[in-house]
């Protein structure tokens, strides 16, 4: 179990905290996008990017030459989201609607990598979560791209995850109004893949393109 901070106390709606590892880390490994919150000069900053987590840490990478590394390699704690919205949830009052979700709250301070086998090790985790065992098969960065690409940590310790599942909790007196009510599922759906026209030979899709799933 993760400790509970000021930050992480899930306040409104208690009983949807969690606070352990599985919960976090499942959550964690099926995403692909998280949005990192930070003040630079008193302006409020969001940006979207992807990630990985090896362990007990997240990663991202990007541009040495980026505005938004380079702000928050010096070391500035930041706030991490990652979410999914997992079901529209359709109440027979409007107010009692809500939504199925899972996410993630993360504080930590950035840590530039500078370790040349975390920095590897990193972007192959990054590629892999992306689409596993594609790193096996694609060209890998040359010396060149590896100056040229910046790899940044998150402790994973002040965190927490909310969850909300299940039916409409509709007022007893709501029960009998004459309209539908229910959960419309949500999820993510690969389709079709779309082969490159540049490519310069016949080559089958791989077998985990065929069969992604998140």
């Amino acid at each position: 179990m993760y400790p509970i901070t000021n930050n992480t106390k899930i306040s409104r709606s208690a009983k949807r905290g969690l606070y352990d590892q599985e919960t976090i880390y499942k959550i964690l490994d099926e995403g692909l996008l998280c949005h990192i919150a930070y003040v630079h000069e008193g302006q409020p900053m969001m940006i979207p990017t992807g990630y990985c987590r090896m362990g007990n840490k997240l990663y991202i990478h990007g541009s040495v030459g980026s505005h938004f590394m380079r702000n928050i390699a010096d070391g500035r704690r930041v706030c991490l989201t990652v979410s999914f919205l997992d079901g529209l949830v359709l109440a027979r009052s409007a107010f009692s609607h809500s939504v199925n979700y899972r996410s993630v709250v993360l504080f930590s301070a950035a840590t530039m990598v500078t370790d040349e086998q975390e920095r590897w090790d990193a972007l192959e985790a990054f590629t892999n979560q992306v689409i596993p065992g594609r790193w096996e098969e694609v060209r890998q960065p040359n010396t060149k791209e590896m100056k040229a690409t910046m790899v940044i940590s998150f402790a994973i310790e002040e965190v927490s995850a909310k969850v909300r599942t299940g039916n409409p909790n509709d007022d007893e007196e709501d029960l009998e109004w004459p309209v539908w009510a229910g959960v419309l599922p949500l999820s993510q759906q690969p389709h079709t893949p779309i082969p490159d026209p540049k490519m310069v030979q016949e080559i089958p899709v791989p077998h985990y393109v065929l069969n992604y799933k998140r």
